[in-house]
């Protein structure tokens, strides 16, 4: 069947243009030349931050550049084990960047397959070409769903409609007819086109906007806005609290300067919660070295935790619950029509879109072309409109006007086809009706007066893993919404099928009102009839009632709503500007991959809320000390290697295998509140009952040697203290957590009987009285935690 593109006259004796008129775009040697002059799409889309940035991220920040000045100072002045918190902080920053790396090179690796490959004409033939190969003035073909990579002037257009909603804000679709200007990062809703490039690389418009076409908005990172929060508190209480204790142990006591600064240099390290900010990174990495394996890209780090935090995820119906393709099942001619008459139009109207959808793919694929039939003017299918549309010349001289789309938006209410169309849908089966039309495809309501001929029926293939899915969306609390254009009875039936029940509501009769809507979303669970500003809307009326959304989709019609949620998750086979959009693309366009997306996004901030509490409990505890200790007048009771040892055992070992553990208890709010709740009362009670200690020993010992048994009796009291917080932080109890809490308690026990060790870390336990003193004082400390954790949990609920 021959066509004739959209602007043509609706002459059915005129002949179809040769396709040698079409322009042929750029020859090799002009494309060759272009390249040679720069003249070339070079804008770099980068999934991840270069190698220096990695290395200058995780080497230059603010508590490096304190731990590093105290490290050169502690190796000029002291023994080499007072400087072992300065080979910590090396080999954590090496692991910081090694698995920043991997992430990054599992990132890349995964655009480069999700990597759109935009389609140009050169020398007449089409081919896919990367973006980056792209030219200027070379001629790119679009469709439906394609997104504009470079500014151009539009060249062909047949019904070509472009959505421009996410660089001006304007929500109606632009008509664009040759000559008209494209904007890249605009993309296709209906009609197909060619457009010419006049703009490439840094001087398009979208690049100019920060390549806002691929990378709209940065999603929210709770977790990491408030970790700069405590790290911003803690900075202010370090210095008040360093500078009294320089002053102390300088001044005040006038001790051997080596041994002065050591002791300065001891109570200063532990107040920075470095490993905080490294468990942060490298449990982010691991997070997106994990989702890669599983073929999920993701495009923005803190997507992660957003994630975490979804308690409502919405769902396109086609694609997500059900596959793509569709079979015809069934033909039901109406008002007499002849059945064999029927299938030519249904062919020819399958052969008159270049770029058809599933449901005319399923149509095309059961009802073949007729050669004589010529397609003279086509009226593209939109997800506003719910329809398609062709006129043809029928080869005996007929000409004849079709329609082909949602029988309730085509017929007026109480047809008689309505009724047997909701028989149908009752089912779960899909329904279209084929109308003839009696008014031109350019008239404003070219439906208006319609009349049915016929409802073809298609049945939709099922995903085998969405009943699975949904189930475990339920199990987790997390509320499905089905949000599709289809009939909403259809819909509820195909929902119903995978178990996930609920009132099915027509989405045409919801209000526009945010807050009434958002009363009717609450009630209802699915929804059909959708138009794309519609699902728009309904995203932002489930998050006017503090709801975390998860938005799901594959076509061009979910693009506004997947850019409005706060994650927007895309098919790796979906249109290209839904992967643009989109924080998560699943590469195998598998809906079962979003539970362990969600389950990754869990375990890393649960997690991480976890052992937070850990490092901050350490930096309350040591700011609090070295104020006790200016208080008293005292020298500081601890050299560096004694809290290296401490914060290895009780937080650094322990945290690294607590932050990549299992975790499936989703993501509450308040960071900052649930850790400082529990990090103040936890490093208070530490530092009173170690402090206490240290004061008994000092009235006990007496000598040369006394400043070191007071030191080991206080580190033997902070250690048990200690451990008794990471006992609580590590329920509920395995048998691995059980292991680990007792590994740590074997190691410290091992470094005060073997003599080499007690050398190495100057600790030795001298006499009975003042050991079991410590033993004790722990004992009564470890009591006041647990009294103390209930009671903050029940006062300072979040």
């Amino acid at each position: 069947m021959s066509h004739i593109r959209a602007g043509a006259e609706l002459d059915p004796a005129r002949p179809a243009p040769s396709p040698r008129t079409r322009p042929a775009g750029l020859g090799p040697a002009e494309v060759a030349e272009r390249v040679a002059r720069g003249q070339v799409n070079d804008v770099p889309v980068r999934s991840s931050r270069s190698l220096g940035e990695i290395v200058r991220a995780n080497v230059l920040t603010r508590f490096n550049a304190i731990i590093g000045v105290l490290w050169l100072i502690m190796l000029c002045v002291a023994p080499i084990q007072d400087s072992l918190f300065g080979f910590v902080i090396l080999a954590n920053t090496a692991i910081g960047i090694v698995q920043e790396w991997r992430a990054k090179q599992t990132l890349d690796s995964l655009a480069v397959i999700g990597e759109a490959r935009p389609t140009v004409r050169r020398d007449g033939v089409a081919v896919q070409v990367a973006t980056h190969e792209i030219v200027l003035d070379d001629l790119i073909e679009i469709g439906p769903g394609d997104k504009a990579v470079v500014d151009g002037v539009c060249a062909e257009a047949d019904g070509l409609e472009i959505d421009e909603s996410l660089l001006t804000g304007e929500a109606d679709p632009v008509v664009k007819r040759p000559g008209d200007q494209v904007m890249s990062g605009s993309f296709v809703v209906a009609g197909s086109g060619a457009f010419q490039a006049t703009r490439v690389g840094r001087e398009a418009y979208a690049a100019q906007l920060a390549e806002e076409a691929s990378r709209f908005t940065l999603v929210h990172s709770e977790l990491r806005g408030g970790i700069s929060t405590i790290l911003k508190y803690v900075t202010w209480m370090m210095v008040p609290a360093a500078a009294g204790l320089v002053v102390t142990q300088l001044v005040v006591k006038d001790n051997d300067l080596k041994d002065a600064v050591a002791r300065t240099v001891g109570g200063i390290v532990p107040m920075v919660p470095e490993g905080l900010v490294l468990l942060t990174s490298v449990a982010f990495a691991i997070g997106v070295i994990r989702l890669g394996r599983r073929q999920c890209l993701v495009q923005e780090l803190p997507a992660i935790e957003g994630l975490a935090r979804v308690d409502t995820v919405c769902l396109d119906k086609t694609g997500t619950l059900t596959e793509g393709g569709m079979d015809v099942t069934e033909l039901r001619p109406l008002n007499g029509a002849d059945e064999t008459y029927l299938r030519k139009v249904l062919g020819a109207l399958g052969e008159s879109d270049p770029r058809p959808n599933a449901s005319l793919q399923a149509i095309i694929d059961a009802f073949p072309d007729s050669e004589e039939w010529r397609c003279v003017e086509s009226l593209p299918f939109s997800s506003a409109r719910k329809y398609s549309g062709a006129a043809f010349s029928e080869g005996d001289g007929e000409t004849s006007t079709w329609l082909l789309g949602a029988p309730d938006v085509l017929l007026a209410p109480g047809d008689p086809a309505l009724a047997e169309t909701g028989r149908l849908n009752e089912r779960g089966l899909r329904v279209l009706l084929l109308a003839r039309a009696h008014r031109d495809l350019d008239d404003p309501e070219p439906a208006r007066g319609a009349r049915a001929t016929a409802l073809v029926v298609l049945e939709q293939r099922l995903r085998p893993d969405a009943s699975d899915t949904l189930r475990y969306f339920a199990e987790q609390n997390v509320r499905a919404k089905v949000l599709s254009g289809d009939n909403a009875v259809s819909v509820g039936a195909v929902a119903a099928k995978l178990g996930l029940e609920g009132t099915a509501v027509d989405a045409r009769r919801l209000p526009a009102d945010l807050p009434a809507m958002a009363e009717a979303l609450d009630t209802g669970t699915v929804f059909g009839r959708v138009t794309p500003q519609q699902k728009r809307d309904m995203v932002d009326a489930l998050q006017s009632r503090g709801r975390t959304v998860a938005m799901t989709g594959d076509g061009v019609n979910d693009v506004l709503a997947l850019k409005s949620a706060d994650i927007g998750v895309a098919m790796g086979s979906g249109s290209e500007a839904t992967r643009a959009v989109a924080q998560i693309v699943l590469l195998d366009n598998s809906f079962a991959s979003l539970p362990s997306v969600v389950a990754e996004g869990r375990r890393v901030i649960g997690n991480i809320t976890r052992v937070a509490t850990l490092f901050l409990v350490k930096t309350v505890y040591s700011v609090l000390l070295a104020v006790l200790v200016v208080c008293a007048r005292v020298e500081y009771p601890f050299l560096p290697r004694h809290l290296t040892l401490l914060s290895t055992l009780t937080i650094g070992v322990p945290a690294f295998f607590l932050a990549l553990a299992p975790n499936t208890e989703r993501a509450r709010p308040h960071f900052v509140r649930r850790v400082m709740r529990y990090a103040v009362p936890g490093g208070a009670v530490a530092a009173a009952a170690t402090f206490l200690t240290y004061v008994l020993a000092r009235h006990h010992y007496s000598g040369p040697g006394a400043l070191d048994a007071e030191t080991s009796a206080a580190t033997l009291t902070l250690f048990l203290v200690s451990m008794w917080v990471l006992a609580i932080i590590a329920r509920p109890y395995t048998w691995w957590r059980v292991t680990l809490v007792g590994a740590m308690g074997v190691a410290f026990l091992l470094v005060l009987a073997v003599p080499a060790l007690q050398d190495f870390f100057a600790l030795e336990l001298v006499g009975v009285t003042m050991p079991w003193t410590a033993v004790g004082v722990a004992a009564v400390a470890a009591g006041a935690l647990e009294y103390l954790w209930r009671w903050v949990g029940r006062r300072f609920p979040v």
